[in-house]
């Protein structure tokens, strides 16, 4: 399989395929409570792909350089204090409370901007804004990526590159900005429908993301299908080019 192959692949898989929100049933509140609107949804879900590519990506960084079990710059500052150690330092207990300081981090740095440069989105987002920082989308972003940094403590079934982390971080905030800009579609819609009392709000919303998630389910094997087709061919033999034809 080429390398492009692979990345098209990866994104197709994250975005599609496993869907943030409709697969992984992560990212839940932001995508009900902020999808009423179609301009709100679409710039929360482009919010939460900054953010995510952002922390996903530093947080590769420094699992790979600092956290790991024998990685490059916590072995050599090791090895500066104690002269002649050979003993291989593992600071990956410290995953999860560095990727929630990175993650509130990349956060804190989107509120900023849009605060400054789009008042009225700011005041649109309200509370939900700050609580980008909790939302599972991000964090769950992050530790996928942990899972496949190459690591010298541990093996890696498949290990991934800065590139492919970064992809992989993109195209799931893509996918959970196209579920919330579809639901934000559906439920301005909903505005000028006859919604029974009971299912208003929440109700109808929850049924409209079962609904979507079934279709989403129809992408199901796409990759495998893909990944057929993309790679390349092996060269025919002389036995198999004197078979005839089905």
């Amino acid at each position: 399989m080429t390398y492009l192959t692979s990345i098209l692949l990866l994104a197709i898989s994250t975005a599609l395929i496993n869907n943030m929100v409709f697969h992984y049933f992560v990212g839940n509140c932001p995508f009900i409570g902020v999808s009423r609107r179609l301009d709100t949804a679409f710039g929360m879900g482009a919010a939460v792909t900054f953010v995510v590519t952002i922390a996903a990506t530093l947080s590769w960084l420094m699992t790979y350089f600092i956290l790991a079990p024998g990685a490059p710059l916590t072995t050599w500052v090791w090895r500066a204090v104690r002269p002649g150690s050979t003993a291989t330092v593992d600071l990956s207990i410290l995953n999860y409370i560095v990727y929630i300081f990175v993650i509130a981090w990349a956060v804190q740095f989107v509120e900023l901007y849009v605060r400054k440069f789009f008042p009225p989105l700011y005041k649109s987002f309200g509370v939900f804004l700050p609580l980008i920082t909790t939302n599972c989308v991000i964090l769950f972003s992050c530790l996928e990526v942990m899972k496949h940094v190459p690591v010298t403590g541990a093996p890696v079934t498949e290990p991934w590159g800065l590139d492919k982390a970064i992809i992989f971080a993109f195209f799931a905030g893509f996918g959970f900005l196209i579920a919330i800009v579809l639901m934000g579609g559906i439920r301005e819609e909903l505005d000028h429908c006859d919604v029974p009392a009971p299912l208003k709000g929440p109700g109808i919303t929850m049924i409209i993301a079962g609904i979507l998630a079934l279709a989403f389910m129809g992408f199901t094997g796409m990759d495998a299908n893909l990944a057929r087709r993309l790679s390349p061919k092996p060269p025919a033999t002389a036995e198999s080019a004197a078979l005839p034809a089905p």
